[in-house]
């Protein structure tokens, strides 16, 4: 499974465990922060695609450094 998010401008295609380097965010490390702005999730053979974006999709990430 994994999801096409937007942060910072920029699209990012994620799946649980990935780490990523995005512009900084107005979030203290170690805190999680839930991206709402999610353009498409993959599950297998099930696929959503919205525009601009999923209705009630979010990813939840953590802050490890600044």
């Amino acid at each position: 499974m994994y999801a096409v998010i937007v942060t910072g401008g920029k699209q990012y295609r994620v799946s649980q465990g990935d780490k990523l380097r995005v512009e900084k965010l107005d979030v203290a490390e170690g805190d999680n922060i839930e991206l709402d702005q999610v353009l498409m999730v993959v599950d297998g053979d099930d696929i959503k695609i919205c525009a601009p974006v999923l209705d009630g999709g979010k990813v939840i990430a953590q802050v490890k450094g600044h």
